[in-house]
């Protein structure tokens, strides 16, 4: 492994969402009682946690691929790798996107890679990725398509 990175919701995020449950949970403590409510707060708390960890975002190139959550490719098909500013990855998340494109993006995160395609049976141009570490990333898959 040369490269791993997960791209994880931050606490600010989660604290914002349980506020949401816990005033909904108040809602139904004051409508139906305090075991309803203890229900849907052990449901609300599952259910963060699970948005917690399918929300995440794992990248990792290995020997022979570059793997981004669930979608891979090999290096053989990796064109330039460009990191992006925070302006630079907004312009192309929304006025400037490509709706051809593959995107593995999360919204918190305004850094992330824009990954050429080089495949002429695909027609995803590039892959546009959140990163934190997105000048790392895209040094490293630059060094190996060569």
């Amino acid at each position: 492994m040369r490269f791993r990175e997960v791209v994880r919701m931050p606490l600010w995020l989660l604290l914002l969402i349980y506020f949401f449950f816990l005033s909904f949970v108040v809602s139904i403590w004051a409508a139906l009682g305090n075991n309803a409510a203890l229900v849907t707060l052990a449901i609300l708390t599952s259910l963060l946690i699970f948005l917690y960890v399918k929300s995440s975002l794992e990248i990792q190139v290995d020997e022979s691929q570059l793997w981004v959550g669930k979608a891979h490719i090999e290096y053989k098909y990796i064109g330039a790798t460009v990191a992006l500013t925070a302006n630079e990855m907004k312009n192309i998340r929304t006025r400037d996107a490509d709706p051809s494109a593959h995107l593995e993006i999360r919204f918190w995160n305004p850094h992330g890679v824009k990954i050429h395609i080089n495949d002429s049976r695909d027609v995803t141009p590039y892959w546009l990725v959140t990163s934190k570490k997105s000048e790392e990333l895209s040094k490293l898959l630059n060094s190996l398509k060569n």
